[in-house]
């Protein structure tokens, strides 16, 4: 069957500047559908939540799967599966039906699947058992289970020992995961499918992107196990590779700062088998906010497998920085010809710049989440008998961060214009190089509180 997943996950969402996480590449394979007759049991959630744009989306994901396992057996011009291998369709909402059974007939089953409609809630465990009753105990074939589900479990009792039974009776159980409803239990699913987990379950917010899973599941089954594979990861230079684990198969080999090479002689060439490698990342503290994890990753082996890994983004938190004040805008001016002496309209200008610019920036340790600040900067200048002349005052506020605890605020560029017009240090007023001296105050407290008055009545 080829390269039936591949996944890459990282162990959290966020870490904070300079911090650790890991990452896992994962990639499960089968034998050839053609040499290893194979019985598919397609279980397909028609839970009301899969009204609309999602049923549609898993009908036609499953109608390109059945498609496709026709045409890899030979039965694109018979209408039916071929060497033996045989898809049944159980579909479920309060209760699981066997919509059919293990059969060849591609129409049989596209009617099948056609026929579904949603409504009811969810249950795992009749849909498991009506899968493992499709499966003849005595036949010879392997035994694959593709379970999609929306949402969590709502009615029935606990699907884990079902599913459980299923793969100590043989079956691989696959699991793809729709999130879009936001009542997925991704745990479940990671529960009841085949390990390694991240190589046997498939998750996407978007339910048009149901199509294409089923479809790159069904192109990888009907390929046979791979051989001789090479994976090349090269991480974002934000990151660099702290450390490998060892894979539980093949050998890992760091190349650079950020690179490593995964290889593995064989994978799933007589049976199903999943393969794994963890390693270590550090973020390097030089970029922050929202990054993708991957620079690049390869993927090749001796039987062309067509093998796509995900991106995770992760969340790099360095600190909170403000910005209040916007550079000026830029006028463009354009120079054309030879002419000593060029004339040019810059428009109007509002009074903001009129000497030296001092842009200062200030730290507000430990502000609180949920509460605006407001910040004052008072600039004032000294003359050479250390009398204070006022420079100016700015106030801002400071918006409020939602971190889960209190948090420095860095406030940056606040632009003072100092014209050489109120130089008081004694130097000439028509020089910009004299030393001037400043001295900047700075007041903040919270706009929001929850302070009221005490009720004295």
């Amino acid at each position: 069957m080829g390269i039936t997943v591949s996944n890459k996950q990282i162990s959290t969402a966020a870490i904070e500047c300079g911090g650790s996480f890991s990452v896992t590449l994962s990639l499960s394979a089968e034998p050839d559908i053609v040499s290893n007759p194979t019985d598919i049991v397609l279980v397909l959630d028609r839970s009301g939540s899969m009204a609309g744009s999602p049923l549609a989306n898993l009908k036609n994901g499953a109608k390109a799967f059945i498609d496709i396992i026709a045409e890899s057996t030979g039965g694109t011009q018979s209408g039916n599966i071929g060497y033996g291998s045989r898809i049944g369709i159980v579909s479920f909402s309060d209760v699981a039906t066997q919509d059919t059974q293990l059969i060849t007939s591609v129409s049989a089953l596209d009617s099948a699947v056609n026929a579904l409609s949603a409504g009811g809630y969810t249950n795992h465990a009749d849909a498991f058992t009506k899968a493992i009753g499709l499966f003849d105990p005595q036949s010879t074939s392997a035994k694959v289970i593709v379970m999609f589900t929306d949402g969590k479990t709502t009615t029935g009792p606990d699907a884990a020992p079902i599913a459980a039974l299923a793969k100590a009776q043989g079956a691989v159980i696959y699991c793809i995961g729709l999130v879009e409803s936001g009542g997925l239990d991704e745990d479940a699913l990671n529960d009841w499918a085949s390990d390694p987990d991240s190589a046997y379950v498939a998750i996407t917010p978007d339910d048009e992107e149901l199509e294409s899973l089923f479809s790159d599941l069904a192109k990888n089954i009907v390929n046979p196990g791979a051989t001789n594979i090479t994976i090349e990861e090269r991480i974002n230079p934000c990151f660099k590779i702290s450390g490998v684990s060892a894979p539980s198969k093949g050998t890992a080999t760091v190349t650079g700062q950020s690179e490593l090479t995964w290889q593995i002689d064989e994978l799933g060439v007589t049976q199903s088998e999943g393969a794994t490698l963890t390693f270590s990342v550090q973020h390097l503290g030089v970029c922050s906010g929202s990054i993708e994890v991957n620079e690049e990753l390869t993927y090749s082996d001796d039987e062309g497998n067509v093998v796509s890994f995900p991106s995770p983004v992760i969340t790099v938190d360095c600190g909170l920085i403000v910005l209040p004040e916007d550079c000026p805008t830029p006028i463009e001016v354009a120079i054309k010809g030879c002419s000593d002496s060029i004339e040019f309209d810059a428009g109007e200008l509002e009074m903001q710049s009129l000497g030296r610019i001092l842009q200062l920036s200030v730290t507000i340790n430990n502000v609180c989440p949920n509460r605006r600040v407001a910040l004052a900067a008072i600039l004032t200048e000294l003359d050479a008998q250390d009398d204070e002349h006022p420079r100016g005052t700015k106030t801002v506020l400071i918006p409020a961060h939602t971190s889960s605890q209190c948090r420095d605020v860095t406030v940056r560029c606040l632009k003072f214009v100092l014209p050489e017009s109120l130089d008081v240090s004694g130097g000439s007023t028509s020089a910009i190089c004299n030393q001037r001296r400043l001295r900047a105050r700075f007041i903040a407290h919270y706009v929001d509180t929850d302070y009221q008055c005490c009720n004295l009545d």
